[in-house]
């Protein structure tokens, strides 16, 4: 096998660079491995949320959790119709109207497209967060699990819980080696009909990308900020790069 020029780089991306080749074709290995994350990403769709493990796992952080379903009745419906999964049954949303009240934030837990990344990623992120959230004085939602559910689904619960803003927590649609990539979205006054533009988000939060406690501070930081402008989605940016970039930049001129 020839050794591609590239190969020291690899070390430094997950990307599939530098493979190398067996005559006119790849190494066997790569051909496996390629397989083994194809695999794993199909399996991260399929897969069913376990909803008791998840609601155990985070009710040791001393919050109550609320276990929901989308109008999506099983998986292979959830797959084949996304409009199912951005809403609640009759049965959840009756449920949850008996909880409404006034929150600052309705924190919602959901498998997406992949309940693995939901299992290894939201108990870490909830446990860097929630501590964040809670020196600011902020109220919050009891923790809703909720199976079948999509990114929009937010903004049903977050109204129904008379909530100023949701924070929903979901797998990504997973990519080849990044079956457990969970995705955090940010809304300000949820309600049906938001559209992605109203929302903010935070991608790829894995060991491998954005780690769960890195992620959090992020989260926390967007979050606080549509509390206090009431604003959400592209309106709210994540200024605390350019800001330091600016002081940066201040002290080089000074120098």
């Amino acid at each position: 096998m020839q050794r591609d020029v590239w190969n020291g780089l690899r070390k430094y991306t997950p990307a599939r660079i530098a493979l190398g080749r067996a005559g006119g074709s790849l190494p066997s290995s790569e051909v496996l491995d390629f397989a083994w994350a194809h695999a794993e990403a199909r399996d991260a769709v399929h897969a069913r949320l376990d909803v008791e493990k998840l609601v155990g796992e985070i009710e040791v952080l001393g919050v109550k959790c609320l276990k929901l379903q989308s109008a999506a009745p099983d998986r292979i419906s959830y797959v084949r119709r996304p409009d199912l999964g951005r809403r609640l049954s009759d049965r959840s949303k009756a449920e949850l109207q008996k909880h409404s009240r006034s929150c600052d934030v309705a924190l919602i837990v959901a498998d997406g497209l992949s309940a693995t990344a939901a299992h290894q990623q939201s108990p870490k992120l909830l446990a860097a967060l929630l501590p964040m959230v809670k020196s600011n004085g902020l109220t919050i939602s009891p923790i809703c699990i909720v199976q079948n559910g999509r990114v929009a689904i937010q903004d049903e619960i977050g109204q129904l819980l008379g909530a100023k803003s949701a924070v929903i927590l979901l797998g990504e649609r997973p990519g080849l080696g990044t079956a457990d990539s969970l995705g955090a979205y940010l809304v300000f006054a949820p309600k049906p009909g938001k559209t992605d533009a109203d929302r903010n988000c935070v991608s790829n939060i894995r060991e491998a990308g954005l780690p769960p406690t890195a992620a959090a501070g992020t989260i926390h930081y967007l979050l606080t900020e549509a509390l206090r402008r009431k604003i959400s989605g592209v309106n709210l940016k994540d200024e605390r790069v350019s800001a330091l970039n600016t002081e940066s930049a201040k002290k080089i001129s000074n120098a």
